[in-house]
């Protein structure tokens, strides 16, 4: 047996769409089940997003510390943002979100992983880079609103982080899912193994 993911799609009798948001709906759909029977399944539609973990020379992560409503807490967290343009190529995206949130750029980037956040409720995927290679970027910085007026930033070590992580004081999913990716990749060959930033991605199709 192949342990690996595979798409497959099973019947569908009918599908509404009873919410619709900025930037997410919430959609219905009557599935049909293996043994014939019809359920319905409620999930959130999502345009994907990406997320960078930002790595300096001196082994420290790029974070940023910002309120999330939901679960009202103030989470650090990598930078990350949406897909905002459908078919957008997904690294362009992240050096977007780089500059935006933290008005840095990088010279390497490498796919780090991609995951799904909640397949159970929603349909999102994230693609995690590893940017390299730091600097200020140019220009003015980019005007922020809403939460990110209030964006708070450090640097922290790898080592802390996987710390933090694994004695239950960081939760952010990107932030988690990164920094642990990026431990096993250094424990199993090393960095250069890594896939190249333009890898294909079926959940979210690009052109590079």
């Amino acid at each position: 047996m192949t342990i690996e993911d595979t798409p497959e799609e099973w019947e569908i009798r009918a599908t509404k769409t009873p919410f619709v948001g900025n930037k997410t709906s919430v959609r219905t759909d009557e599935v049909v089940m293996p043994d014939g029977s019809v359920v319905g399944r409620d999930y959130q539609v999502h345009p994907g997003s990406v997320g960078v973990l930002a790595l300096d020379d001196e082994d420290r992560v790029l974070l940023i510390r910002q309120y999330r409503h939901p679960v009202r807490q103030k989470l650090w967290e990598i930078p990350a943002g949406l897909l905002d343009v459908p078919g957008e190529n997904p690294l362009h995206a992240a050096q977007r979100e780089l500059y935006e949130e933290a008005h840095v750029k990088a010279e390497d980037w490498r796919v780090l992983t991609d995951v799904y956040t909640s397949p159970g409720g929603c349909d999102e995927a994230i693609r995690i880079f590893l940017a390299r290679g730091l600097s200020e970027a140019d220009g003015e910085r980019f005007e922020v609103e809403h939460e990110e007026i209030d964006l708070e930033y450090a640097r922290v070590p790898v080592a802390e982080l996987v710390r933090g992580v694994l004695a239950g004081e960081l939760h952010n999913n990107c932030l988690v899912v990164g920094v642990l990716s990026l431990a096993a990749a250094r424990a199993s060959g090393g960095l250069d193994g890594l896939r190249s930033a333009e890898a294909e991605w079926p959940a979210r199709p690009f052109e590079a």
